[in-house]
């Protein structure tokens, strides 16, 4: 591997851009024209214009990202998260065309992204899995079946779903037909495949998930856990490592069974395996995540381990030497998303007029962003990320409440204001929350 074309942009191709240099690989970015003044573009070895601004003209175009690889003379493609990440297909296309794709197997990609096939096949390695039905759900009467026998409340899942779309929660007997449809139709809409399948639903649920890097060739290890459960509408807005629920015999348990699944499928490349916690600490499957994801920087704070540096390594062909690593510390990352937190966290794009990021021990910021950069309103919102380390979760709060105090974002609505509220939150602070932190959570504008 010498060239790597980053199929993204934003804040994770210049990461990713970053690890390449420093490995003494080149690189290539490719940007639609409203990205043409973003930093990855201008930090790149090369640069290639691949549509217009629409994702489906450009991000999403397989052929234009092959065309950009082979005009270039790239021999490998790195997907980033969100995009072509895990899509089988475009993996697949990239192995046709000699491009090592920097991920998965096209077979293991479209294993995972079936969330019902995921779940059986995770049931057989041992992994613990939320009590549900066996696949598919074929009809509605059978759903109806399911959920009595398991018993209510109950989650209807789209089964080839993901950020919280094609999903909704069955309190009572009497909704089921309704809130059924209602995922059927939104996943048939969102991913053209209405199928769905039927999980017990856990009460006060915590979302952790654990970081993965395997081979290919059964040898995987894992780099501890990350806590998830800050989320609105599905969509994380906060992480951190390691979660203040754990403990080490559940680190270990939760570990353990995250390797013994991936194992199982000879998993190749970064990955998250998911799981929801009980009041318990009772931890079932939940989803798998074919991918680097967004908030890996806080695992590399508390490891010391350059993930993108690892996944490369394997698609290089190196094998994976499982150790134990010690967790140093506490790491956390707020997402800044240029929204507006007082009008529902709706998207404000705009031009940047004013942009301080934070420093000093211990901070760190990922972002494509800067003073005059002009936010398109055709992607994701999110502009950076704040990293914090401390050696304790305490230490660490503060080191983001100045952090935070220190971000200047002029020009555009973002999410610092709710960040810093977030800080202050006595159940936050402590430690004591669940995935429905947010429905009770009050956003107050700053005066």
């Amino acid at each position: 591997m010498k060239k790597v074309l980053i199929a993204n942009r934003g804040e994770i191709a210049l990461r990713i851009i970053r690890t390449c240099h420093e490995m003494g690989l080149r690189t290539v970015a490719v940007y639609s024209t409203a990205d043409a003044d973003s930093l990855h573009v201008r930090f790149a070895d090369e640069a290639v214009c691949i549509g217009p601004p629409a994702s489906g003209e450009s991000y999403l175009r397989p052929d234009r990202l092959i065309a950009a690889a082979e005009v270039t003379g790239a021999d490998a493609v790195h997907p980033g998260y969100g995009f072509l990440s895990e899509n089988a297909e475009f993996s697949q296309i990239c192995s046709d065309h000699d491009l090592t794709f920097i991920g998965p197997s096209p077979e293991t990609i479209r294993l995972m992204g079936e969330k019902s096939r995921a779940k059986e096949t995770m049931a057989e390695a041992g992994v613990p899995v939320v009590p549900g039905s066996d696949g598919i759900v074929a009809s509605m009467d059978e759903g109806k079946r399911i959920a009595d026998e398991i018993g209510y409340p109950v989650m209807v899942k789209a089964s080839a779903g993901g950020g919280g779309r094609g999903m909704r929660l069955v309190h009572k007997a009497e909704d089921f037909e309704q809130l059924y449809e209602g995922a059927r139709s939104e996943a048939d809409a969102a991913f053209g495949n209405p199928a769905i399948y039927i999980e017990k639903c856990v009460v006060q649920p915590r979302h952790i998930e654990i970081q993965l890097v395997g081979d290919g060739q059964g040898n995987v290890m894992h780099y501890g856990e990350r806590e998830c459960s800050i989320q609105r509408r599905h969509q994380k807005l906060l992480e951190e490592a390691p979660s203040p629920v754990m403990d080490e015999d559940l680190r270990h348990r939760m570990g353990e069974a995250a390797i013994r699944g991936a194992s199982s499928i000879n998993y190749e490349g970064a990955g998250t395996i998911e799981f929801l916690v009980d009041a318990e600490k009772n931890f079932y499957f939940m989803e798998m995540n074919t991918r680097i994801q967004v908030e890996h920087p806080v695992t590399e704070e508390v490891t010391g381990c350059d993930l993108i540096e690892h996944q490369i390594r394997v698609a290089m062909g190196e094998t994976v030497t499982r150790t134990e690593l010690p967790i140093n510390g506490h790491s956390i990352e707020c997402r800044i998303n240029a929204e507006d937190p007082a009008r529902k966290f709706s998207p404000s794009p705009g031009t940047i007029t004013a942009f301080h990021q934070p420093g000093g021990l211990g901070v760190r910021v990922d972002t494509h962003a800067y003073t005059g950069y002009r936010i398109p309103p055709n992607y994701d919102s999110m502009i950076a990320k704040l990293i914090v380390h401390g050696d304790t979760r305490e230490r660490a709060i503060r080191r983001m409440k100045r952090a935070l105090d220190e971000f200047v974002i002029e020009g555009v609505k973002t999410t610092i204001p709710f960040h810093q509220q977030l800080m202050e939150n006595a159940d936050f602070q402590a430690g004591t929350f669940d995935t429905q932190f947010m429905e009770s959570f009050t956003y107050t504008p700053p005066e």
